[in-house]
Parts: C-alpha cells; sequence; structure tokens
C-alpha cells in the first residue's frame, strides 16, 4: 500500500484481504484486519519519516 501511494497512486485496492477473515469471525474479523492494516501502514509511515499520505514520495523508496 505505502509503495503504491509513493509512486502516486490515487488509491489501493487489498483485494481479497478481508475475505478470510470474514469466513472466520464474521464481521468483527474484518474489523480486526482492517485495524491490523490500519497500524501496519502507519507503523511503516514512521519508519519512513512520514506523518502523512501528503508526505509520501518517490524519494522515500529504494530502488535495485
Amino acid at each position: 500500500v505505502l509503495k503504491a501511494l509513493s509512486l502516486g497512486a490515487k488509491a489501493v485496492g487489498v483485494g481479497r484481504y478481508y475475505l478470510f477473515p470474514l469466513a472466520a469471525a464474521g464481521q468483527p474479523g474484518v474489523e480486526r484486519a482492517l485495524e491490523q492494516m490500519r497500524v501496519e501502514i502507519e507503523r511503516g509511515m514512521r519508519l519512513m519519516g512520514c506523518s502523512s499520505i501528503e508526505q509520501l514520495s518517490r524519494n522515500n523508496l529504494r530502488f535495485r
């Protein structure tokens, strides 16, 4: 998600990310999965030195 946003995406689709939690635990499972994704995105942004999505840019990425 962070890579796509850093490359200029306006939105990012996560595909079937929520289907397994939905099947296993219903709505609470989906809510937990989305909360976990939010926490991971925030952690990644902190590690990149960004405090908002607007600060994401190609400069935050390493190309090999």
